[in-house]
C-alpha cells in the first residue's frame, strides 16, 4: 500500500495542476459568485481561482456554488464568460472521464467525425481510463460502439508475439490488419516498446514504417498514434500541442482539450519533451499564437516557462 501510495504521488507530482492547499469550496464558491454578481465580470479572479484547482476541488466548489446559492456554477460561468476564455473554463469544470466521453461524443455526433479526436483520446487513455469512459458513455445513454471497441483495442496482455506483427505485415503480400490491430491494442505500453525493439531487429525496419507502408487513413493514423503513445505520451501531445499552434490559425479545441486533459497528468513532462523536440518552451509558444484572458487561462496550465 505504502508504495502504491508513492508512485501515485510520484506521477501526481507531473501535473502543472495540484490541489490547493488550505483549500476552502465554500470560500471558492463565494468569490466565484462575487467576480460574477453585479455589473461586469472579473474574469482574472474567476480564471486565477478555476486554473489553480484541482479537478476533484472544482466538483467540490460546484456543489458548495449550489448549496450557497442554488444555482448551477457552469451555468452561471457559461453566462458571464464568452468565446474561446468559456469555452477552456468550462472544460476544466467536467470531472476528467466525463470530459474525454463528451469530447469524444462531439466528435462523433452530427454530420461527420473529427477523426483526430478520436484517435487522440483513445490511443493515449490506459486500459482503465477507457473503462471509465465507457461507464461515463453508458451513465449518459449515449451510443458509441467505436468506444467500446476501442477499449478492446487499448485492454492489457501479456504475451508478446512479434513474431506475428512481422509476419502480418512485411513477410506477406497484402496485409492482415486485424493482427495490427491485435497486438498493438493487446499489449501495455512497456511490452509494446519491447516488441518495436524485437520487430526492428527481425523486419531491419522502424515499426512505423511498416504501419505507412501497409495501412492507410484511419486506421494507419490510428496505429502510428497507439504507437507514439507506447513509445512516450509526453512526446505524443508535445507534437500534438504543436500542431494545434502551428498551422494557419491556431486550433484552440485541441490546444483546449489538451492543456485541460494533460494539466493533472504529465503537463511537465509535456513541457519538456516540448522543449528538447523544438528548442523552445511551451510557455513562450502560447504566448506567441494566444492573447488576452484565454492566454493568460493557458499559461496558468502550462505551470512555468522552461
Amino acid at each position: 500500500m505504502i508504495l502504491i501510495l508513492v508512485l501515485y504521488f510520484l506521477q501526481a507530482t507531473q501535473g502543472s495542476v495540484k490541489p490547493f492547499v488550505n483549500f476552502n469550496a465554500k470560500h471558492d464558491a463565494e468569490v466565484l459568485r462575487k467576480a460574477m454578481k453585479g455589473i461586469g465580470t472579473d474574469e482574472d479572479a474567476i480564471l486565477m481561482l478555476l486554473a489553480a484547482r484541482s479537478n476533484a476541488q472544482r466538483q467540490e466548489i460546484k456543489a458548495a456554488y449550489k448549496k450557497a446559492f442554488g444555482k448551477d456554477l457552469v451555468k452561471d460561468l457559461r453566462s458571464e464568460l464568452g468565446g474561446k476564455l468559456e469555452d477552456l473554463i468550462v472544460a476544466l469544470m467536467f470531472p476528467s472521464t466525463i470530459y474525454d466521453a463528451h469530447e469524444l461524443h462531439k466528435a462523433i455526433k452530427g454530420v461527420g467525425t473529427e477523426d483526430q479526436v478520436l484517435i487522440e483520446i483513445l490511443a493515449s487513455r490506459t486500459c482503465d481510463e477507457m473503462k471509465d469512459i465507457a461507464k461515463a458513455y453508458k451513465k449518459g445513454n449515449i451510443h458509441c460502439s467505436g468506444t467500446v471497441l476501442v477499449a478492446n483495442l487499448r485492454s492489457v496482455c501479456s504475451l508478446i508475439v512479434f513474431q506475428e506483427l512481422f509476419a502480418a505485415g512485411e513477410e506477406k503480400f497484402g496485409t492482415d490488419e486485424d493482427k495490427f490491430i491485435n497486438i498493438l491494442g493487446n499489449r501495455s505500453a512497456e511490452h509494446l516498446r519491447r516488441v518495436f525493439d524485437a520487430y526492428k531487429k527481425i523486419a531491419g525496419c522502424d515499426i512505423e514504417e511498416s504501419i505507412k507502408d501497409e495501412c492507410t487513413g484511419n486506421l494507419e493514423a490510428l496505429l502510428l498514434a497507439v504507437v507514439k503513445c507506447a513509445k512516450s505520451v509526453s512526446g505524443y501531445f508535445a507534437e500534438s500541442v504543436r500542431e494545434s499552434m502551428r498551422r494557419a490559425g491556431t486550433d484552440d479545441e485541441t490546444l483546449i482539450r489538451i492543456m485541460v486533459s494533460r494539466s493533472e497528468r504529465d503537463m511537465l513532462d509535456v513541457r519538456a519533451m516540448y522543449k528538447k523536440k523544438y528548442g523552445e518552451s511551451l510557455y513562450s509558444t502560447i504566448q506567441e499564437d494566444t492573447e488576452g484572458d484565454y492566454q493568460k487561462a493557458l499559461l496558468y496550465l502550462c505551470g512555468g516557462n522552461d
